[in-house]
């Protein structure tokens, strides 16, 4: 049974929809991040979990219990904002305590609370000191133990690291992470990169335009994208999105796509994508992952279906680990992410291999994927 069910949820401005009728559910201890662009609804969609914003229609319900129209107070959910909304005045451990100590909690057990949150977060040596006296990720640190301490069911995250430098960034998500796997506890994320969302999450909600695009795991949303708009958002680099046309040929189904001064490139598409047959003779979108468009000495060998073909190198990106390679197919640029030593040289003829194990097509019309 679900532990976190939201069904049917719609939340208008005016004459204005927001949330366009949305439905998720998350096991117990979960981690569920809802991503996508500036303006899709995710954070209203973690106000209205939190009780911050009424709804119009639909039900949230936590372990059973319909809270839709309780007061935030009684929802049993702790939040951390994107802004800390620390108390300046007082100290880090005043800043932890200040909750317990409104609801009545005897001062012995804030003191215990207080160290056994400190101790987890490794800010016990902070606690004397006021906001202004700590760094951007020391304060994110206070307001995740001022949420820890209330111990409750459900915490909702709204963008807590998007304040934070990159490196600061990666190891505050670390420790996001590791705090989750300790605690067991739900946990409800509001983001727009991507990147958190795929090393976080154990269900992704993508969400455009207050509607939901899709909804699953990190690995069904990034091998198996529902849409166009899905495949392009998850991902970095993002996925290679071409137009190409299927052909049915006596060997079976291919897709043809242009390159530059020369003939087109013909890819066989794997034996069961049984969809692709209605649109021979027809264009498509061909979608390929930059690490399954490779040098053919990194390609997988347990892939089923390999092609390997020269391509005319644009532009090459080393990056450490990888090296980005920049092509032209359908018209359009192509990343190759090579291996870091593939030694190759913009204006040269590379061999590629592209493994169309992980080709995925789409409708060009409908944007939606082709099964």
């Amino acid at each position: 049974m679900a532990f976190l069910e939201i069904s049917g949820l719609r939340k208008r401005f005016g004459a204005v929809d927001i949330l366009k009728g949305i439905d998720l559910e998350l096991e117990k201890g979960g981690f569920l991040v809802l991503v996508g662009p500036s303006g899709c609804g995710k954070s209203t969609l973690l106000n209205t979990i939190a009780g911050l914003e009424t709804i119009t229609s639909g039900d949230i319900r936590i372990d059973g219990r319909d809270i839709s129209g309780l007061h935030p107070s009684k929802r049993d959910i702790a939040m951390v904002f994107q802004s800390y909304a620390l108390y300046p005045n007082m100290t880090v451990a005043g800043n932890i305590a200040f909750g317990m100590e409104i609801r009545g909690v005897p001062k012995e057990e804030r003191a215990k609370a207080i160290k056994q949150v400190s101790d987890m977060l490794q800010i016990g040596h902070l606690l004397d000191r006021k906001p202004s006296q700590l760094s951007g990720g020391q304060r994110q640190r206070v307001a995740m133990g001022r949420a820890l301490v209330r111990n409750p069911q459900v915490f909702l995250f709204d963008e807590p690291l998007s304040n934070l430098d990159a490196k600061l960034r990666v190891d505050m998500r670390t420790e996001i992470k590791r705090l989750h796997q300790r605690m067991g506890t739900t946990f409800v994320y509001v983001t727009h990169d991507q990147i958190e969302a795929m090393t976080l999450a154990t269900k992704i909600a993508v969400l455009k335009d207050g509607v939901l695009q899709q909804f699953g795991t990190p690995a069904e949303i990034y091998n198996s994208p529902a849409n166009l708009f899905v495949a392009d958002f998850m991902g970095s680099p993002a996925m290679n999105l071409l137009t190409a046309t299927v052909e049915n040929g006596a060997s079976g189904l291919a897709v043809a796509l242009e390159r530059p001064n020369g003939a087109p490139l013909r890819l066989p598409v794997v034996s069961g994508n049984h969809g692709l047959s209605a649109y021979a003779g027809k264009p498509v979108i061909f979608g390929i992952r930059p690490e399954a468009l490779t040098d053919p000495d990194g390609a997988d060998r347990k892939a089923r279906s390999l092609t390997e073909d020269d391509c005319l190198i644009e532009v090459v990106e080393p990056a450490g680990s990888d090296t980005f390679a920049v092509t032209k197919l359908g018209g359009k640029s192509v990343v190759a992410r090579l291996r870091a030593d593939a030694g190759i040289a913009p204006g040269q003829n590379t061999r590629l291999a592209f493994n169309l194990d992980k080709a995925v097509f789409f409708d060009p019309d409908s944007q939606m994927r082709i099964a």
